[in-house]
């Protein structure tokens, strides 16, 4: 998705540690409430210790503050994927949810993370240095293609559900594609009407429009053209009617993690 204007990151800080298809709009990242501290003490756990951070009913999300490598083991000396910037293409803040923690030493952490890239579903690991705050979401969200739907679940709970219209198989189009995503930017204030009042930027990419600006990022957005949902209407974007959009808006937030299938 392109020109994008800078995102805002405004949230409660997780106290467990420190870590679209163009479009124009105001980006802003809509964050979430504290988690409590563990009270365990890493000092007294053996090494490595592996943690999952990201699960059906919760996930955890950071903004990347230092371009690093994401390797392909959590060793600097391992295969480098690709490298994280700070900031999108379009200019907005560059965010990853994270998997996992492995604790390899007691001053080394790396975290697994989902990563923005073809192909998708990739994953890769970074060191927690090249990270910020790290925030905790209790949404998920899942989109199927066949029954046209779209389900945000809270705590594993369904706590909203509407039909959707998704990407179209022919020349020229392209399918949503399946797989395990996540909420990149929340984006409004846009001045075609295309895209509807509310828009969501996720980290999954259309495998066929690679060319398309911006990378070919899938988003999840309003329209202009309620009278096609459901369907399959769109070269790979998720669309809902507007009032849809305007009440998902107010129950998810960046970070959540997407599953499409």
């Amino acid at each position: 998705m392109s020109h994008i204007s800078n995102s805002q990151i405004n949230a409660t800080r997780v106290t467990r540690g420190a870590g679209f298809l163009a479009l124009g709009a105001l980006a802003a990242l809509l964050l979430l409430p504290s988690a409590g501290a563990s009270p365990t003490s890493k000092s007294k756990e053996s090494f490595p210790h592996l943690s999952t951070l990201t699960n059906a009913k919760i996930g955890h999300w950071a903004p990347v503050v230092r371009v690093a490598g994401a390797h392909f083991k959590p060793s600097a000396s391992s295969y480098v994927i690709t490298r994280l910037p700070l900031t999108t293409s379009d200019g907005t803040q560059n965010v990853v949810l994270i998997l996992s923690e492995d604790d390899v030493s007691p001053s080394q952490v790396w975290y697994k993370v989902r990563l923005p890239i073809l192909p998708n579903n990739s994953t890769g690991w970074v060191p927690k240095s090249a990270l910020g705050n790290v925030y905790i979401v209790h949404t998920h969200l899942y989109v199927d293609r066949a029954k046209q739907t779209l389900v945000l679940k809270k705590d594993g709970k369904t706590i909203f559900s509407t039909r959707v219209g998704v990407g179209k198989t022919a020349p020229g189009w392209g399918p949503t594609p399946p797989g395990q995503y996540y909420i990149r930017d929340k984006l409004t204030n846009f001045n075609d009407p295309f895209y509807g009042p509310v828009a969501f930027g996720t980290s999954a990419r259309s495998a066929v429009l690679t060319e398309w600006p911006g990378g070919g990022f899938v988003g999840v957005h309003g329209t202009n053209e309620p009278g096609l949902i459901p369907g399959y209407i769109s070269h790979g974007c998720i669309r809902l009617v507007n009032t849809a959009i305007l009440k998902l808006a107010k129950l998810m937030s960046v970070g959540t993690p997407l599953t499409v299938t």
